[in-house]
């Protein structure tokens, strides 16, 4: 059982965390013919574009309500419903998310109040879906305000419907990347079931290209299929996070559900195809059971560079739960974990301690390690301290390819394995060469 560790130091040096408002845009962009809207500055708008445009290299639509340090003062409800009727003439979306910043959560805006009165002075608004996420960028993570978005989708748009056996609800968490729902849905679809993505990720900002530009996002889950999501026969949530999600599909149309922590190792896939099993009735096809066999050659392949070694973690807190059981199952050591916001696992951890803090913590407890894992902002902590970085987690803007990166399943799990491995090797062989230069430069 770990021990949550908050350091003890009046400001954020070198933050880790990014903001609940980008976490709840990334959700809403699963969503197809949605832009999401902030409620804010415009350079809070602006930073979150830049984040998500540098991490998936796509072009990302988010719109602003663009406060001024006037109305701010003043209230927003005319910037609010002014955006609104901007985006519904310019772009017409099919859904609006509506997420909340620092600047007006200060404040201390009534947005549940704002949307009632610009729908009784609109009602040609009443066919658009506007899901609001309170998502103040002063606490809380990217997770915490992806699952905040995921609550609100559930919470408001699906209705009651008889139930088909076949469709299943899954609750995409926020450490999934694009690549990783794509191979869920292949997996998922095998046994014959209809998965219904909250969000959609794998089809949205899975990177390819369009027949021609739109403005607002042209894939993910549809309104049509938000709707449905009452008549699903189960609800598997993908994260711990999805937990309150879960919860509200559960209390709103009584659909059973299970959480999931992760889909990458072993056990944890032997679980999730156990599962899809059960709830389709069909065995596991033979297609996985091959690729089970693969993935254990991987692990004997691969296990004398994991033994033994060392290895620091600074990520969100559903992703660093899936990272420790992975490496530990692989004989690794975890060093030291750096996390960004409290969370139910944090204590469940089977490590020591985890710290909830930033990355000048991180650099302090990371030195002896023989393996960094974080974003990208992690690299200059990599030089510094002369120790390899497996880049994961958001943003990774220096390498190529995050929206197709995949960890989940058996066959996600053996690209992590190589990847890590490889890294163990490269960074061996350095270190060998440096010692032999080291001796011939003396003699």
């Amino acid at each position: 059982m770990a021990i949550a560790i908050i350091p003890e130091k009046s400001v954020t040096v070198n933050p880790l965390k990014q903001s609940q408002a980008l976490g709840a845009s990334l959700a809403f962009l699963g969503l197809k013919g949605t832009m999401p809207l902030f409620h804010g500055s415009q350079g809070c708008t602006a930073f979150a574009k830049v984040v998500l445009v540098r991490h998936f290299r796509e072009a990302i639509p988010l719109a602003t309500t663009a406060m001024t340090e006037v109305t701010t003062i003043l209230g927003g409800e005319e910037n609010v419903e002014q955006a609104i009727l901007t985006l519904v003439e310019k772009v017409q979306p099919e859904i609006i998310g509506l997420c909340t910043t620092g600047l007006t959560e200060t404040r201390g805006d009534d947005m549940e109040m704002f949307l009632k009165d610009i729908r009784e002075r609109h009602p040609e608004l009443n066919h658009l879906a506007i899901i609001f996420a309170p998502t103040p960028d002063f606490k809380g993570a990217l997770q915490d305000g992806f699952a905040v978005a995921v609550e609100s989708i559930v919470k408001e748009i699906p209705k009651a419907g008889g139930i088909k056996p076949e469709q299943i609800t899954i609750l995409a968490g926020s450490a999934l990347t694009p690549g990783d729902v794509q191979e869920i849905r292949e997996i998922v679809t095998a046994f014959g079931l209809e998965p219904i993505f909250v969000p959609d990720l794998g089809v949205s900002l899975d990177g390819h290209l369009e027949d021609g530009y739109t403005p607002i996002t042209a894939s993910g889950t549809t309104l049509k299929q938000l709707r449905s999501l009452g008549s699903s026969a189960f609800t598997l949530a993908l994260g711990e996070s999805m937990l309150g999600a879960a919860q509200i599909l559960e209390e709103r149309f009584g659909t059973s559900y299970q959480v999931f922590r992760d889909l990458t190792g072993l056990e944890p896939v032997d679980q999730f195809l156990q599962k899809l099993s059960l709830l389709s009735g069909n065995p596991v096809p033979e297609k996985y059971r091959r690729q089970r066999r693969q993935l254990q050659d991987a692990m004997l392949d691969t296990h004398f560079y994991f033994s033994s070694k060392g290895v620091s973690l600074a990520l969100e807190p559903d992703l660093l739960w899936t990272m420790v059981g992975f490496l530990q199952s692989m004989g690794a050591k975890i060093h030291n974990a750096v996390t960004t916001t409290r969370s139910p696992l944090l204590e469940e951890l089977p490590i020591n301690n985890v710290t909830i803090g930033d990355l000048e913590d991180f650099e302090k407890l990371a030195l002896g390690s023989d393996l960094l894992i974080g974003n990208s902002n992690v690299n200059t902590i990599s030089k510094r301290l002369s120790i390899p970085l497996y880049r994961l987690g958001i943003p990774i803007y220096d390498r190529l390819g995050n929206g197709l990166f995949t960890k989940v399943g058996y066959r996600g799990t053996i690209e992590l394995l190589f990847g890590i491995g490889n890294l163990f090797i490269e960074h061996e062989e350095s270190t060998i060469m440096h010692q032999w230069s080291s001796v011939i430069n003396r003699e």
